[in-house]
């Protein structure tokens, strides 16, 4: 297999060094590569928003290498691990991170624990696997060296499974949650249309806070572009298939105080309230859509 490509993720954020050093490794053992910065601004820890990051991603990078780290258990015994899949290799934690991405690219072939100290760097301490162990293991496959080479075979069934969450119907509710929150505000759901195509068009949004008697109720058209919302709330299909609740030129998350995790309801519509937009001209004039 020729690999010359390394899709990157990872939490690093790009204030401290971490990113530059990781691709520095890479560069150095292998200089034809090419690293594709997908993200570095996975909340810190949030391993389940890195496996959902990575979902997403999946279906439109370049075959060769993924390499995810978003990685709190580091330095413990949780292990470093490679998986073949159908055109490339998935490299990271044993945390659960790559499980989804794993299974989007086609399911595990093979997967390796990366324990052999040859394809590592010598470190001076344990809690930087990315530059130590992952971005090695990335750029020697760059080079030809066989997965085989970088550790022990394993079986794929026994790595951690994956943390995305599932929805769930309740008779005539569809129970879900805000997974991802776009810098729009934009919120997305773990749902798609056809999920809740029985209940037409709008839909019955419930926001369901940690006071479930201060919920949110609003009634949401189901669109395909932001301009078709109009005032307030609308649920779009997204550019990944899902619903995401939106406003138009503005963030939902803001007017509806929203995180990811946060628990939605949707049903058929009843006669809810539908939020406002307003904009003061001046002291005697306002203009208002609802």
């Amino acid at each position: 297999m020729t690999i010359d490509t390394v899709s990157f993720f990872s939490d690093y954020g790009v204030r401290d060094e971490f990113v530059g050093v990781v691709k520095g490794v890479i560069a150095d053992i292998a200089s034809h590569a090419r690293v594709i910065d997908i993200t570095h601004e996975i909340p810190a820890f949030d391993v389940r928003a890195g496996s959902l990051a990575i979902a997403r991603s999946v279906p439109y990078l370049p075959s060769g290498v993924v390499l995810a780290v978003v990685d709190p258990g580091v330095g413990t015994s949780r292990k470093g691990i490679a998986i073949e899949v159908p055109g490339g290799v998935f490299i990271g934690p044993d945390n659960g991170l790559l499980a989804s991405g794993v299974a989007l690219a086609g399911g595990a072939l093979r997967a390796f624990e990366l324990n052999n100290p040859d394809y590592q760097l010598a470190a001076p301490g344990a809690t930087f696997a990315g530059r130590d162990i992952f971005a090695p293991a990335a750029a020697y496959l760059c080079n030809g060296v066989a997965l085989t080479s970088l550790g022990t075979e394993i079986d794929p069934a026994s790595l951690m499974p994956g943390l995305v969450p599932l929805h769930r119907t309740e008779g005539d509710q569809v129970h879900c949650e805000v997974t991802w929150i776009d810098r729009y505000g934009n919120c997305q759901l773990n749902v798609g249309p056809q999920d809740v195509e029985q209940f037409g068009s709008p839909l019955q949004v419930k926001i369901v806070g940690d006071d479930a008697t201060k919920s949110i109720v609003r009634s949401a058209p189901v669109v395909r572009a932001f301009g078709e919302i109009g005032g307030g709330l609308g649920l779009v299909v997204d550019s990944y298939g899902m619903l995401a609740i939106c406003m138009d030129r503005a963030s939902a998350a803001t007017e509806l105080d929203a995180a990811v995790g946060m628990g939605v309801v949707l049903s058929a519509s009843k006669d809810v309230g539908v939020s406002a937009s307003i904009r003061l001209t001046n002291k005697t004039q306002q203009g208002s859509n609802s």
